[in-house]
């Protein structure tokens, strides 16, 4: 008997030292890291200092471009920051199904859930005093996120909340102590804070039926930044709940089944076992209940909680693949993170059978089921569109196909598009360079032609915020006819020169003389005395006056989000023509010079600006392609040094991980490109400055097996300067590259150092050209 003992004590030694062997075996042999690894959801979630943004991100589960994005909200009424989760904070108020990454302005936050036990609590309370709601307290200790997954610790419960999701389904797991008042509160009164006047968020009315003891239904109507949306849930259990609690403002009722109003909540309540997981399924609709359930039943059939996150961090995998670097592990942590929150937008609002919400607030059908919504254009055309067409350009069609059903019932292309409502937010029509970029990359999958009658109309038709009329009356904005005259007489400027391009390749001649000529009027808002573009009145009158250090917002004044020396370089159609504007090469880069190296001691500063060298604000998107313009002007050296400036100092993989908001993936598509080594200062016409790569390595696969590679010798922050370039194995001196040689497979070779190689990329014909096609 002793022997038998001792015989299988050993016998269980040995297998546990095999069992260890084997792990450490494969530890040592399993070859690179999955790329979800590097993969930091909290980077760029809470800022470290009120002075400074950091990237306004959540950091809860969502699958790429996917319509669920479940992600705890330490907020009640999110504002700042929009993504409603602030690093910084120390309690959790639940778990919202759908967030904005990185915008702004902050909606949704629809169908918020919350584990508690005790006495009920149903109001959210107050953060600075414990126990007054059924808000929790939590650690960064005891939080974990990562692609598809998310889990904290709930401190004032002892619950551990852990959240996974499909495309439109979102999947809790609940492990509960042992308590006889163990409840899962479901809150449709949690939104964007009411309280703020500029958006005048309502629930317009709202309504939660119980099922059967397993099931909760239910929708709410809300206007916020969107100006209208349906959000319809259908909520399934693993747990039977022993009772349901429903809440219509301070009345709460036992029993009942249904329950309407605009204040709703519904608690249900279970008696748990020490460490019992209860789960729970929420699908979401914009369209109806009935898709709501189907949602569920074709996404999410089974219970497994498991197998569901693993399936996310899957998707995950396959898209982080599309680029391959080698660097420092810090530097993957940005690069991935950074593809990552690229790719968390456009969201695809159709349901599974192909309905949506239209933009006239029709419910339609998308054959290919696929219909993209969250266009934050004014800050995604300049790199993360570009970036879009080399890594996803299935997407790309599918994301113009979108916008072009906003043109058929709206009359003009998306501006910035939520939940397929147009909120106006912003300046410029700029769905036109993505459409026009992804005419000349020869992206599959668009009828090219209504495209352009679509880019054309959406030029001509007076709608908000867009007086072509006064336009082409004018051949500028005058500021007392429509505010932020000079960032909308330069953007729009840029627009028609876009439309031009595409109505010359499909040989439309008069089209193209028409907006070439509109292209140039940014002159016409230039001041000689001044040296920058500076507001006209209608009477042809300068408008003082005139401060070029002065900002603007949104509104009552001639600059959007930034200030006369912002926007002064905003001409990327023509960078030749604003160069011969100062003078010269010489003038153009003594004024970058001052650009870089001028402080502004006032504290008069837009909310967005943030990110600073000299007036370069690199926290907000006029700013993202100056650092470039010395390679058009003779200095690229100037170009690598604050590029690689830029790299080193205003990106990290903490929560203060951006100099500003991330604005749905464009902050990181210019780190992604830039980290690479080159840049699309005009998004549309296939040329790509040259920059100071930092990374060792990338590659891109292209199209026919072909992969386009960057290799780089000596990288890192002492050596931002190049000494030598060179294409397919030759000597290149050229500042720039272009998509020919992209998606040719081409391979670029860097060797980089600690001074400046003068005498590479200064001739003429070294300099990016106005067309790379």
């Amino acid at each position: 008997m002793k022997n038998n003992k001792l015989a299988g004590v050993i016998k269980k030694s040995l297998l546990v030292i095999l069992a260890a062997s084997q792990q450490l075996s494969y530890a040592q042999n399993s070859g690179p890291a999955r790329l979800v690894s590097y993969v930091k959801p909290l980077i760029g979630t809470g800022a470290v200092d009120k002075n400074s943004l950091s990237g306004s991100n959540f950091p809860g589960a969502t699958v790429p471009f996917g319509f669920v994005q479940l992600s705890p909200d330490t907020q009640d009424g999110p504002d700042d920051p929009a993504s409603g989760y602030d690093y910084n904070d120390k309690t959790i108020v639940g778990f919202s199904h759908t967030h904005l990454s990185g915008t702004g302005v902050s909606d949704l936050f629809d169908v918020l859930l919350m584990p508690t036990t005790g006495e009920l609590k149903t109001e959210p309370g107050n953060a600075e005093q414990k126990g007054s709601g059924y808000r929790s307290a939590y650690t960064h200790g005891e939080e974990t996120a990562g692609p598809g997954y998310y889990s904290v610790m709930l401190k004032d419960y002892g619950i551990k909340a852990e959240l996974t999701s499909t495309v439109h389904v979102g999947m809790h797991r609940y492990t509960f102590p042992q308590n006889s008042q163990s409840h899962i509160l479901i809150d449709l009164n949690h939104s964007l804070n009411k309280k703020r006047d500029y958006w005048a968020c309502k629930i317009i009315g709202a309504e939660i039926r119980v099922i059967d003891q397993h099931t909760i239904e239910g929708y709410r109507i809300i206007t916020g930044w969107a100006k209208l949306r349906k959000v319809y849930f259908h909520a399934e259990f693993s747990k039977p709940f022993d009772s349901a609690t429903l809440v219509s403002g301070s009345s709460q009722h036992r029993d009942l089944s249904v329950i309407n109003g605009s204040n709703l909540k519904a608690a249900l309540n279970f008696n748990t076992t020490d460490n019992e997981q209860v789960l729970v399924k929420v699908a979401l609709s914009p369209v109806s209940m009935e898709n709501a359930r189907q949602n569920l039943s074709v996404e999410l059939p089974g219970w497994d909680f498991d197998r569901v996150s693993t399936q996310s961090s899957n998707k995950w995998e396959t898209e982080l693949s599309k680029i391959k670097i080698d660097g420092t592990q810090t530097q993957k942590e940005i690069f991935y993170t950074g593809l990552y929150h690229a790719f968390t937008q456009p969201n695809n609002i159709a349901d599974v059978n192909g309905d949506y919400q239209a933009t006239d607030l029709s419910i339609a059908n998308a054959p290919d089921k696929a219909h993209y919504s969250t266009f934050s254009l004014w800050d995604t055309y300049r790199a993360a569109h570009p970036l879009y067409t080399l890594v996803q350009s299935e997407k790309t069609a599918a994301f113009i196909n979108s916008m072009m059903r906003q043109y058929t019932s709206y009359g003009y292309l998306p501006i910035w598009q939520l939940w397929g409502d147009e909120n106006y937010c912003m300046i410029g029509n700029h769905a036109i360079p993505v459409i026009v970029d992804a005419a000349f990359k020869g992206i599959k999958g668009f009828d090219v032609e209504k495209a352009y009658q679509a880019v054309k109309a959406s030029l001509l038709t007076d709608h908000p915020g867009s007086p072509f009329s006064t336009w082409e009356k004018y051949q500028y904005i005058p500021e007392d006819i429509q505010s932020q005259s000079v960032s909308i007489t330069l953007e729009t400027a840029y627009d028609d020169w876009c439309v031009a391009q595409l109505a010359k390749k499909l040989n439309k001649t008069d089209d193209y003389n028409r907006f070439i000529k509109r292209s140039e009027f940014y002159r016409n808002l230039y001041n000689t005395k001044t040296g920058f573009f500076q507001a006209k009145k209608k009477d042809g009158n300068w408008l003082e006056p005139f401060n070029p250090l002065q900002y603007g917002g949104n509104g009552g004044n001639p600059y959007t989000e930034g200030n006369a020396w912002q926007y002064f370089w905003y001409v990327p159609q023509n960078v030749e023509g604003l160069i011969g504007l100062v003078g010269g090469d010489a003038a153009f880069n003594a004024k970058l010079d001052q650009f870089f190296t001028l402080e502004d001691k006032s504290a008069e500063k837009n909310g967005n600006a943030s990110g600073f060298i000299g007036q370069y604000a690199h926290g907000n998107e006029p700013s993202h392609h100056i650092a470039y313009l010395y390679d058009y002007s003779g200095q690229p050296w100037k170009t690598q040094m604050y590029v690689s400036r830029i790299l080193n100092t205003l990106y990290n993989n903490s929560s203060s991980g951006y100099a500003g908001n991330e604005d749905c993936g464009q902050m990181s598509a210019w780190y992604i490109f830039s980290a690479m080594g080159f840049y699309p200062v005009n998004p549309a016409n296939g040329v790509y400055a040259i920059g100071s790569p930092v990374l060792k390595h990338a590659e891109i696969p292209v199209a026919d097996g072909k992969t386009f590679t960057v290799d780089v010798n000596n990288p890192g922050a002492a050596n931002p300067y190049i000494q030598s370039v060179k294409l397919n194995g030759k000597p290149y001196h050229k500042t720039y590259i272009t998509q020919g040689d992209i998606v040719s497979g081409s391979r670029l070779e860097f060797a980089m150092g600690a001074k400046p190689n003068k005498a590479w990329g200064t001739k003429p014909e070294d300099k990016p050209p106005v067309w790379g096609y």
